[in-house]
């Protein structure tokens, strides 16, 4: 653990605090718990003070696990909700605050979990919440040389799993089988986790975000495979669409009109670049090519600790809780072709994960993007 990076974050969540109107957070989001404290998980939380005091609340069987992995000034264990309840109003009374405004995460907690912090055994009456979502966000929108590095071995971790899944694509195997071959390939190659995996192929090409189904791979089917892994919390994002045989004539140069978007876009990425730009790029060359029918939602992500986070585009933003990304600073990470070309009887797409280097993209996804095998 190094305690330096994490009093250098706090020290920089403090000022967005400040800055917010903010006097303490408490964090149930493990990403965000994570990014603060080095550990982030479920059935949890964290509180932050304005004197950047670290006060943790977690099962009390988890205690001696987080006191290995997480940077805190204070720590107690609770058996069940009622517990928690008890613990936030003890941290509350001992911190002495009775008044002021507290930050909590109004996109990630539902109405009941938001309950518990609001109650009147947990919070102070003089205690106001306010959603501390866009703040959380704002601090860990630029990512350091550590947490960008994290995500490279993330991007190696996918694509050893797409190498795998695309070796087992053969007519009779079934969607959920090539997931779990991707899946078991980036749990060898140093993945903890992943985000869902997605396998679709077929007529099921065309759905936007296609879970892998017991459905058959069937002879000159396209297959569209999305993977996410986790490595040491940080994720990657990769995508692509290979065919079961042979692609039709319209299939391939779907699929490379797709690629060149894509490299278009990807190149545009640099110090000060707009995503709405970005992503214009990309579907002016579809529209230009006969196919502005065939798109669908925004192509472009922000990425880190959660496999979708800010920078969001605008409207995708708003309804995630978030505030509208501004110009792409140097570290931010974005995953770019989200969204894919649409037809109808199949649809096509591939995805990479990029870093917004000093001088331009910083590719942290590698892996040929070829249709027919």
């Amino acid at each position: 653990m190094n305690k330096n990076k994490y009093q250098e974050r706090l020290q920089r969540c403090l000022q967005l605090m400040k800055a917010a109107g903010i006097d303490v957070l408490i964090l149930a989001k493990p990403a965000n718990m994570r990014y603060l404290t080095g550990d982030g998980r479920l059935c949890a939380y964290a509180m932050i003070t304005k004197d950047l005091k670290v006060a943790m609340g977690v099962p009390q069987t988890d205690i001696e696990d987080v006191t290995r992995l997480a940077y805190f000034d204070h720590i107690v264990g609770f058996e069940d909700e009622v517990g928690l309840i008890h613990s936030v109003a003890h941290y509350f009374k001992d911190f002495g605050i009775t008044k002021g405004v507290v930050g909590l995460e109004y996109a990630f907690l539902p109405a009941p979990r938001m309950g518990m912090f609001t109650h009147p055994h947990a919070k102070p009456e003089g205690v106001e919440p306010k959603d501390c979502t866009p703040l959380m966000s704002a601090l860990r929108l630029v990512k350091d040389s550590e947490e960008i590095e994290l995500m490279r071995e993330a991007g190696k971790a996918a694509e050893a799993g797409m190498k795998a899944a695309i070796a087992s694509i053969k007519q009779g195997v079934t969607e959920s089988q090539v997931a779990a071959e991707a899946e078991y390939a980036m749990r060898q190659a140093g993945a903890d986790d992943f985000y869902r995996t997605y396998v679709s192929s077929g007529l099921r090409t065309n759905i936007a975000h296609g879970l892998p189904t017991q459905k058959m791979l069937e002879k000159n089917d396209l297959v569209m495979i999305d993977v996410h892994p986790v490595v040491n919390g940080y994720c990657s994002d990769l995508c692509r669409t290979v065919c079961v045989g042979k692609s039709t004539e319209q299939q391939q140069s779907a699929y490379d009109l797709y690629v060149r978007a894509l490299e278009t876009a990807i190149v545009q990425v640099k110090v000060g670049a707009d995503m709405a730009a970005i992503e214009n790029a990309m579907h002016d060359i579809f529209k230009q090519a006969g196919h502005g029918e065939h798109i669908f939602g925004p192509p472009i992500h922000g990425i880190g600790l959660e496999f979708e986070e800010a920078p969001l585009p605008a409207g995708h933003a708003f309804f995630h809780g978030e505030k509208g990304p501004g110009p792409l600073a140097a570290g931010t990470v974005i995953a770019i072709g989200n969204c894919g070309l649409y037809t109808g009887p199949w649809g096509v797409r591939d995805e990479d994960t990029v870093a917004v280097g000093q001088d331009g993209p910083v590719m942290l996804t590698n892996f040929p993007r070829q249709l027919e095998q």
